[in-house]
Formats: structure tokens, sequence, C-alpha cells
């Protein structure tokens, strides 16, 4: 008999401020965390969290994940002492792109000082595995700990991946989410080299006027348990893990398929995954990039999987587009909506695109109509090469 994987505790550092509660209750009031065209962590100081020399020795994106695990770990019930073996609680955290921030500022120090001004620490702060060592090391987790590094899927595949360690029993509990840092001139600079920025800066997936996403930074980590084992434990039960899919678009390197091929085989397995039918799904979070191609594939395959009847809404309205780190934020985000029976809105929702008829939760939250019953929604994440990762959500 398969494991039940649940989640017991969230945490969150985003554009709408630190903790995962304030992200989702920002998001709900239809606040926005993008300024000045950038959805940046403004809120967020390392040193109110870590010590001078902790922050000093990690990267950025390494910071918001261990500061995300921090509150995912006091939510969970877990203060000061593991409710397992430690070699049983395994550590994945995504990244798309880990510690670009150390790389650029090292590599201006080796072109304007020479190799001797590059930090010893450049390799251990930039490397993508950074973050989950990070993790693993601060809170004594001892079982499988590594990365997934999947562009803008690579947090929903962590999510995915420890979810399944738990249902094969090669852990009992596993730390995971994301982590992403890169508003940095190159990383700007190489996606406006691609026109995938907004011109205008602002974020408004599925709308008409809509010209590329705007670049957000942000983490989140969501506690993962063998469901027997946390209610023995007593712990509260925020969500379970229904399903999970995955598929690969092998058709180009940054644009998805226009049919949405493999976002629905990602659609359809977290579906089939989770034992649920299409109209058992009371909500989409969408991968909603605010991109012409992403989102008309997107809803290209909502609509062939789902049907046109369902909630839809992004995030990235709200806070722009947190690259690796978008499917664990959003996985969070949503949690907290079905747990208080609501759709989000999507922002900055003005002018219909032909062909883009979805219910796209406009500029405002809704109270879902679910009887009373489970919720079940799906969170989607797609990411550069052709990566899809749809996790299948249900709070009780």
């Amino acid at each position: 008999m398969r494991r039940e994987v649940v989640v017991t505790g969230v945490g969150a550092v985003s554009p709408l401020g630190n903790g995962a509660r304030t992200l989702y209750e920002r998001w709900r009031a239809a606040q926005s965390g993008i300024q000045d065209g950038v959805g940046a962590c403004s809120e967020f100081d390392p040193t109110d969290f870590l010590s001078v020399k902790e922050a000093r020795r990690s990267d950025r994106f390494t910071q918001l994940a261990v500061v995300a695990s921090d509150e995912a770990l006091r939510d969970a019930g877990w203060d000061g002492e593991l409710p397992y073996d430690s070699g049983r609680i395994g550590c994945v955290i995504g990244t798309g792109i880990g510690g670009i921030g150390t790389l650029e500022s090292n590599h201006i120090q080796l072109r304007e000082k020479g190799p001797k001004a590059v930090s010893p620490l450049a390799i251990p702060l930039l490397m993508g595995n950074a973050g989950s060592a990070a993790v693993s090391m601060r809170h004594g987790l001892r079982g499988q700990s590594f990365s997934t590094l999947s562009a803008c899927a690579a947090s929903a595949h962590a999510i995915g991946t420890a979810a399944r360690m738990i249902q094969a029993g090669d852990a009992d509990a596993v730390v995971t989410g994301g982590s992403e840092a890169a508003l940095t001139p190159l990383a700007t600079a190489a996606f406006g080299a691609l026109d995938a920025l907004s011109d205008l800066g602002i974020s408004r997936p599925f709308d008409a006027e809509r010209d590329g996403f705007v670049m957000g930074e942000g983490a989140a980590v969501l506690v993962l348990e063998d469901g027997a084992r946390a209610r023995e434990r007593g712990a509260t039960i925020l969500a379970r893990i229904a399903g999970y899919g995955a598929s690969s678009d092998a058709y180009h390197l940054t644009a998805p398929e226009k049919d949405g091929g493999g976002a629905i085989e990602a659609m359809r397995a977290a579906l089939a995954d989770a034992g649920v039918d299409a109209g058992d799904i009371a909500y989409v979070n969408a991968h909603g990039t605010s991109t012409p191609l992403n989102d008309r594939a997107e809803t290209t395959a909502i609509k062939k999987v789902i049907g046109s009847d369902v909630p839809v809404s992004s995030l990235k309205s709200a806070i722009g587009h947190l690259l690796g780190a978008a499917g664990a934020v959003e996985a969070v985000a949503t949690i907290l909506a079905m747990r208080d029976r609501v759709a989000p809105p999507t922002l900055n929702y003005e002018h219909p695109d032909e062909g883009l008829d979805l219910d796209y939760v406009p500029n405002e939250a809704r109270t879902l109509d679910v009887n009373g019953g489970p919720v079940v929604a799906l969170s989607n994440a797609f990411g550069f090469g052709g990566h899809n990762a749809v996790l299948c959500l249900e709070v009780a």
C-alpha cells in the first residue's frame, strides 16, 4: 500500500513579504509585490534571521532557502527536536540558476583584480546544491539530500520527488521546496536578450496586452511527512500531496508546444496519480507567466484536461516570476488558499484575448463553492527546456 504524503509545515520569503501567511494574505487582498518592474524581496534582510557570518558565507538564494526552512519547521512543530531519526529525513531544494550573484561578483573580481581576488568560497556558494546542503546542515537532516535543477519547474519537481521518496519508504519526512535570487545584471540582461521580459514591467497573465514576464526572487519550503506517522505524533495536517505528474515537451529549448501537449500529459498524469477526475478539480494555480506563448499554450492545456469552468489564477501577477522557486511558492500559496476555500486573483487582468477564455479570477479573490468537501487543486509549473511538473493538492 502506497504511503500517504501530507504537508505539516510551510515557510516562504517573497516579494509580498516575509512568511507564508503574509504571501497568501497579501495576494488574496490583491496586493502586488512588484515595484519598479521587479519582484524583489524588499522586506528581507538576511541579518534579521542569520548571523553576519552565516549571511556572508551563503549566496542570497541559500539565505532565502534557509529562512523559509526555519519557518516551515516551526510551522510543522519541529521545535528544536526532529520527530524522526535524522537519517530518515531528506532534503530536496530546487533552483533554476543557483548562486548567480556569487558567480557575477567573483567574475568581476577576477577581471578587475586577478585570480587571487576570487573568494575561496565562490564555488561552495554558487553551486546549485548549496541551498539543499545548507538546509540539511542547519537542521541536521541526514537522509537523502540533493537539488533539482529544471528551470522554472525545479521546485515543483523537488516536491514531487520528495513525495516519491516518502511513498517508496526511503524517508519518513522530507524538507523540500525551492529558492531563487537571480535579480542580477547578467540574468536580467540575458532574459532581456531573449525578449522574455515585459518592457513595461507589468505582470498581467492571460491579458491581451501581456508582453513578457517580470523577474522576481524568493523561496518556499514545505515539510512533507508520512501521513500515518504525522498523525501518530499529533501533527496538524495542512494538505495532502495527492498526485504528481511530470513530462517533457521534447520540442524547443525555450518555447512550449503550441497545443500544450507536454503540459496536458503532466496534468493528466497528476490526476491519474491522485486517482481523481477532472471534475474533482476546484481550482488551478496556473504557471501563468504573462508571456504570449506560455499563457496561450497553458490555457489550451487546461481547457483540454479540466474544461473551461474551473477558476484559474496566477500568483506571478502579484510577485513576478520566481524562476526555479516558482513551483514551491505557488504550491504554498495554493495550499493556504484552499484551506480558506478561496480562489485568489489574477492581478492586472483587464483585456480579454481571443481564445484565452477561462475564468481567470480577475483582480479580486472569490470564495469557492465546494459544498463542504475536500478541495482538490492543481498547481502547474513549466520550465525552459520543456520541463513540465504538476502537483495535485488536496485540503480536507
